[in-house]
């Protein structure tokens, strides 16, 4: 492989990194840039999930260093995650995740208008709801959403976000920081399955992980000094984009664009023809 796609894999290892870090959804840029290198759907899955735990590691050190959270806050939370993930993973080894992807781009998008239309929650917590010890709703929501993250990943940050804050009661930063380190502790569950399966390229996953743990630093110095609002911002414009491309909307929009192409050319090359048609009648009429 040229050098050059090394260099834009670390490239986008930076932008899956500092999004995941910072709201959620880093992944729909390091997925598509290890398909688009030639691994299949499941290999690029597994190879993702290198650089999802090395960033995590360093997002976590960093929250921490920052004062951000504490880690025995997450810890409860991360069990039933934990499980969830490797029935996801188990899953995500044979089954097809196109029909999963349109569902979860229409819950992300019912999600955007729950931030836009009620930011308090977001921003400013729920005290009153944190407790030492999760509820049984919050162990069955949490497992919910470690099935998923170990199914594709992608996205898994939003509801784990929405989890925090609307079931748990944690503003919006203290929630991302713990949001990372529930990734943290699930993902080597996940990975192990896809490495049992020879789904995983260590090589393309370590290069991706270089990058994405330099914007997990970057974005976790960000996170801390900018506050929830600034982050509730943020994460209304990455749910949004990543709803749109989990629904086909981008898609659609590439086909639309080809299609009006292929219309503009053949309509062009009609013209031509016509002209290069009355050209030659005026020319036989001339020559008599």
């Amino acid at each position: 492989m040229e050098w050059y796609l090394y260099a834009a894999v670390v490239v986008a290892g930076f932008i899956s990194g500092f999004i995941n870090t910072v709201a959620g959804s880093g992944s729909l840029v390091s997925l598509p840039m290890l398909m688009y290198l030639g691994l299949p759907a499941g290999m690029a899955n597994g190879t993702n999930r290198i650089a999802i735990f090395l960033q995590s590691l360093v997002g976590v050190a960093g929250f921490k260093q920052q004062k951000v959270f504490n880690v025995r806050e997450g810890l409860l939370i991360a069990i039933p995650t934990t499980v969830g993930s490797l029935i996801g993973a188990f899953l995500a080894v044979d089954l097809d995740e196109k029909i999963l992807k349109q569902a979860i781009g229409a819950l992300l998008i019912i999600m955007f208008f729950v931030i836009l239309l009620k930011p308090e929650a977001w921003i400013k917590g729920q005290a009153g709801k944190i407790s030492a010890k999760p509820s049984f709703l919050q162990v069955v929501i949490f497992f919910a959403i470690g099935v998923y993250g170990g199914f594709i990943q992608a996205g898994v940050g939003f509801f784990l976000l929405a989890g925090l804050v609307l079931s748990s009661g944690y503003d919006l930063v203290k929630a991302n920081a713990i949001k990372v380190l529930i990734v943290l502790l699930y993902t080597p569950f996940a990975l192990a399955v896809f490495m049992y399966n020879q789904q995983v390229n260590y090589v393309l996953g370590l290069v991706l992980a270089a990058g994405s743990m330099a914007g997990a630093y970057m974005a976790t110095r960000f996170a801390a000094n900018v506050g929830p609002k600034v982050i509730r911002y943020i994460l209304l414009v990455i749910l949004l984009i990543a709803a749109l491309d989990l629904v086909g909307f981008f898609g659609s929009i590439m086909n639309i664009g080809k299609v009006t192409l292929k219309i503009l050319g053949e309509m062009e090359f009609e013209n031509n023809g016509l002209r290069n048609k009355y050209c030659f009648k005026n020319q036989i009429a001339r020559n008599f």
